[in-house]
């Protein structure tokens, strides 16, 4: 409640508020390269956090909806309800670029090959 005022809030942005942090969370794990793929998390989140199989995985849900809004969405709540809704640095950049969540960025090209 900002200001101590009671809010209205839809299904949709309840949906929102709870999702967008955490595809923002994701964002972070991708910049700091702890997976390899965006795909590992959208596996990670279909069988650790019971995510919907049909909508795909986190990612891949999220490149649906658009890194854009997302980002929009999460500016806007972080004005209102404080730095928790803060988008990570990953999630403005794809925003920016109109790059998919999924894309791997070309440090991530560069360490893949040289795993193999």
């Amino acid at each position: 409640m900002p200001g101590g005022k009671p809010v209205t809030l839809t299904d949709q942005d309840i949906l929102e508020m709870i999702f967008f942090p955490v595809v923002n969370e994701a964002c972070r794990v991708m910049d700091e390269n702890v997976v390899i793929r965006a795909s590992d998390l959208d596996i990670a989140s279909v069988l650790g956090m019971g995510f919907p199989k049909y909508r795909g995985g986190l990612i891949f849900w999220a490149d649906t909806v658009g890194a854009s809004y997302i980002h929009s969405k999460l500016s806007k709540w972080a004005e209102v309800y404080g730095p928790f809704f803060n988008p990570s640095s990953y999630l403005e950049q794809r925003a920016k670029s109109g790059l998919p969540l999924s894309a791997p960025s070309t440090s991530q090209q560069a360490s893949t090959r040289s795993r193999m």
